[in-house]
């Protein structure tokens, strides 16, 4: 598993994490761990983030049972990001949609 002391945090002890499905490699979402999520992570083998907005630690699903079981995680080269490839229960988005990402139209914000 990780060494998680290899790990660059940011000056606010997060680390960005790209949520991938295991299944076709469709990105879900990014989220950032900080190392309580990132130890309930690993422990569970469920996906925990920190809330930037709303300075707390939530398990994706808590209240929506669509989870992210956990199949791998990866560190890139300069270990300040992680890569989750997960098997999501359910859509990802808190929109319904199955990624977090949609197309980007010309001319619109």
């Amino acid at each position: 598993m990780i060494d998680v002391d290899l790990l660059a945090f940011d000056a606010s002890g997060l680390i960005p994490a790209i949520i991938q499905d295991d299944g076709d490699g469709e990105v879900l979402m990014l989220g950032y761990m900080n190392h309580e999520s990132l130890a309930l992570t690993i422990s569970s083998g469920q996906c925990h983030f920190w809330s930037r907005s709303r300075s707390k630690l939530w398990h994706k699903g808590e209240t929506s049972g669509n989870h992210l079981n956990v199949v791998s995680i990866k560190i890139d080269c300069d270990h300040d990001t992680l890569l989750v490839r997960v098997i999501p229960v359910g859509p990802t988005c808190h929109t319904g949609s199955s990624t977090c990402f949609s197309p980007l139209e010309a001319g619109k914000p």
